[in-house]
């Protein structure tokens, strides 16, 4: 299927250095914020990178759950293809597409545990079912069918129909420390604006635009 004369064009206000807050993680706030008033559903959606032991990279969707200065948190299995992925290296990507609003936000970074208190905090404001889900699903393996999932979880259920859900030991969250971020704004023939800060020594960070 040739696609090559799919093309739209990005019309919306450009981006300037004295737009941007000197601080990332706020600038990040800021479009977040734009983002929710837009009506994005799951505008916390982002994809993450991670690379194996052979180099080789892969990515799915999380749901970011929450950012401050130390960095920015999803959960999931520790026992999954992507927490393995992490253990062997530690060095991640994420990626936030907004294409409504033509904007992209890039960040890089090193990945580590939250505690367990965090996790823990977190996994009660889950809904039964999911709290439930996380002991029935061994991520990233191979499975036989759907409905031994499901039996699984119909067991699993039972077990705690009278009782609140207990964290799983293999189960919690991760905080991504950024050492860089992108906020790419679309704009006419491809001339797009890209702002690039980078972690100093000092831990202030250097704004430099790139080129489109």
């Amino acid at each position: 299927m040739d696609l090559s004369l799919m093309r739209d064009e990005f019309e919306k206000a450009g981006l300037h250095r004295s737009d941007l807050n000197i601080d990332p993680v706020k600038q990040f706030a800021h479009w977040f914020e734009d983002v929710q008033q837009a009506g994005y559903r799951m505008p916390n959606a982002v994809t993450l990178a991670t690379v194996d032991s052979h180099g080789q990279p892969s990515i799915r969707m999380v749901l970011l759950k929450m950012f401050d200065e130390k960095g920015f948190v999803f959960y999931t299995n520790y026992e999954s293809r992507k927490a393995s992925e992490m253990a062997q290296n530690p060095k991640v990507a994420l990626h936030f597409p907004w294409h409504d609003l033509e904007r992209q936000v890039c960040i890089t970074g090193t990945v580590e545990k939250v505690s367990t208190a965090e996790s823990l905090k977190y996994f009660l404001t889950r809904p039964k079912g999911s709290q439930i889900g996380a002991w029935v699903s061994n991520q990233s393996s191979v499975i036989s069918s759907r409905q031994a999932l499901m039996m699984k979880f119909e067991e699993m259920k039972q077990k705690f129909e009278h009782q609140e859900v207990p964290l799983p030991s293999f189960w919690g969250g991760f905080r991504v420390v950024p050492n860089k971020f992108e906020f790419w704004q679309g704009q006419k023939s491809r001339l797009h604006d890209r702002f690039q800060y980078t972690r100093g020594e000092a831990d202030e960070w250097l704004i430099e635009r790139l080129a489109p």
